[in-house]
């Protein structure tokens, strides 16, 4: 057995290892860590929300079984690269997909299936309590869910004990604790900046606008406490321990950090909490967190103020479609691959076609597609309608296509960001960009540069994704040293030694992208069109 491999088996039978679950919107991944942060094993779960009556959800049951699986095949690895079983391990933290809804009764049963991110069914909310608070209140915030049930006078709004987000729900179920990290309480309700807690006055104008309807609780009774990162946010429960490993090897009483928002872990992952600094994530859903020195000047429908995980205040832009029209175009073109009789690697069909877009003209050949696999808030869609669209005079080619399908994830970004660079004249030093997108090299880092025009940088640590993050948040908790902040925590210790390959905005795609959005602009009254002709 190599010195790794023995100093990583030291770890594991020592627990001087840290354990990070994430529940991301297309899969559950599970993470162990040693003390050099190294990733020593790993397991996933692939699964898909599904359209139920309505609205996007997942399984109580599937929640249950992902994670279990994951876990299982995080044990299995260790297992088998290491000859061990996974007993204990030195912190836990879990994080799944920001805001939604997952609202329980007092025995702590679901009144309502899940209602993710995804939904756009909360307009009306929304937009009445960004007026009463004059903060904006986006349509995928848990206090939008909550306040859209109450104008529908849905009957389970009177049965409710708690509301919770997905990573403080499983938080729950495994401690016994209703606690949140800031990041993850920062998509469900405003919080104060000096005091790191839920808005009061914002708590008092909300008790006071639902003071009527005779409801037996306040909304502070039913939101979650907040922890900041590397704070005491409970243990590993003998009931939770059988609930993560039903084999019952995991030892109870490992204590657990707070948990955290996809947002917040993508922050962590790519060193970025100091102010000036971003990052942008990209899957599923894309979003670009900026960490601001100032408050903007006004509120915007398209900017969500949240926080870090250790609560600086953060700009964060978020839309709902990123990659599911991508992706779906990936499997068109496998199927035709397999029908011509060539069993493709998804990872080259992949690496191909992103690379075909480095070849096409700059602006896309005047080619426009929208990959609104679901409703998009900063363009005022509540439906989706997945439409490409081109003229006769349009350069249609495969370079031309790839490089619009990639433009067009970035569509509505662009939109939401282009306020704080020029509205806001936010100064960004670095942008760091993590997910799937950047495994192939250049090709995303180089258009995501284009659609910012700001300098792109790429980790050698891009692909480790939000798991790791929410594993370095478990291992700040018990491995800082003293008051050592989170942002010296990641710089100095995690880091120090980790490579990235900076991409400047090369002038010629930034212009290219700069004629593609106004086509963008001007064709959203076709997809409008499209999506109310097909409702």
């Amino acid at each position: 057995m190599s010195d790794i491999k023995m100093s990583a088996k030291d770890a594991i039978t020592s627990g001087a290892t840290a354990l990070g679950i994430e529940f991301g919107s297309t899969r559950i991944k599970a993470v162990l860590i040693d003390e050099q942060f190294e990733t020593i094993a790993s397991g996933s779960y692939e699964w898909e929300n599904q359209l139920k009556d309505g609205y996007w959800t997942y399984d109580r049951d599937l929640i249950i079984t992902g994670m279990q699986t994951a876990y299982r095949e995080l044990k299995q690895d260790v297992q088998q690269r290491y000859g061990v079983t996974l007993q204990q391990t030195g912190s836990i933290g879990f994080s799944a997909m920001m805001h939604g809804y997952i609202a329980l009764d007092a025995s702590g049963e679901w009144l309502v299936p899940f209602r993710t991110w995804r939904n756009s069914t909360t307009g009306a909310a929304a937009r009445e309590l960004t007026e009463l608070f004059g903060f904006n209140i986006p349509e995928r915030w848990s206090i939008a869910h909550l306040y859209q049930a109450i104008l529908n006078e849905e009957p389970h709004v009177s049965k409710l004990t708690s509301i919770n987000t997905l990573a403080c729900y499983i938080h729950w179920l495994l401690t016994g604790e209703r606690v949140i990290g800031i990041g993850d309480a920062s998509g469900m309700f405003p919080i104060e900046d000096s005091s790191h807690a839920y808005h009061p006055a914002m708590l008092g104008q909300f008790n006071q606008q639902i003071a009527g309807k005779g409801y037996p609780w306040t909304l502070e009774q039913l939101l979650p406490t907040i922890r900041l990162a590397g704070e005491e946010a409970g243990k590993l429960s003998e009931v939770g321990a059988k609930l993560l490993d039903p084999d019952g090897d995991l030892q109870a009483g490992i204590p657990f950090c707070p948990p955290e928002g996809d947002a917040g872990t993508g922050m962590v992952a790519t060193n970025s909490v100091r102010k000036r600094t971003g990052n942008i994530s990209v899957g599923t859903s894309v979003f670009a967190m900026i960490v601001l020195e100032h408050e903007l000047s006004r509120v915007y429908p398209e900017i969500d103020m949240v926080t870090t995980p250790d609560g600086s205040p953060v700009g964060m832009v978020h839309a709902n479609n990123c990659s599911s029209d991508l992706n779906a175009w990936m499997g068109l073109f496998r199927e035709f691959a397999v029908a011509m009789g060539y069993e493709s690697d998804p990872n080259q069909l992949f690496s191909v076609l992103l690379n075909k877009a480095l070849e096409a003209d700059p602006d896309g050949g005047g080619l426009l597609s929208y990959g609104y696999y679901s409703g998009e808030n900063i363009t005022g869609l509540e439906q989706g309608r997945p439409l490409f669209v081109r003229t006769p005079e349009s350069r249609f080619n495969l370079a031309n296509f790839m490089r619009t399908h990639l433009f067009t994830a970035f569509g509505a970004l662009k939109l939401g960001m282009d306020i704080l660079t020029e509205q806001e004249q936010v100064a960004i030093d670095s942008v760091l960009a993590h997910g799937g997108l950047f495994k192939t090299p250049v090709v995303g880092q180089r258009i995501v540069a284009a659609a910012l025009n700001v300098p792109v940088s790429v980790m050698s640590t891009a692909g480790e994704g939000g798991a790791w993050g929410m594993a370095l948040l478990a291992s700040y908790q018990v491995n800082r040293n003293g008051e050592q902040s989170l942002a010296d925590f990641l710089e100095q210790r995690v880091f120090s030694g980790v490579s990235a390959e900076r991409m400047e905005p090369d002038a010629a795609d930034v212009d290219g992208f700069g004629q593609f959005i106004e086509r963008y602009r001007q064709g959203l009254a076709i997809e409008r069109a499209a999506v109310e002709h097909l409702s």
